[in-house]
């Protein structure tokens, strides 16, 4: 059994009891929340495809933790002008436990 939902403006292929990386969300630590943006369902031989989204399912998420990824180098030249500039990002994540799919 598996979903594909829209969370945080991304997609993600989800599974009972797997963690999950996401772009941070305003919630806290140990809460529950709920997606109902489920894009597609699979229990196994049925498959179902939202148009474009699926109404009668839910995944149930628990916030595990917050936190930031790692740096990433942001590196801007123009040759022969002696312009360089040279900038880092940390993007800050919440870590999910998928509790599971309610359909």
């Amino acid at each position: 059994m598996y979903a594909v939902i829209d969370l945080a403006g991304k997609q993600f292929t989800v599974k009972p009891e797997d963690s999950i990386q996401v772009p941070l969300l305003d919630a806290e630590v140990g809460s529950v929340i709920q997606c109902d943006n489920v894009l597609l369902f699979s229990d196994g031989d049925d498959v179902r495809i939202g148009k474009p989204k699926l109404d009668n399912i839910k995944v149930t998420a628990e916030v595990v933790s917050h936190g930031r990824d790692k740096k990433i180098i942001v590196f801007k030249m123009k040759r022969r002008k002696n312009y360089r500039r040279k900038n880092g990002h940390r993007q800050g994540f919440t870590l999910l436990k998928i509790r599971g799919i309610d359909a």
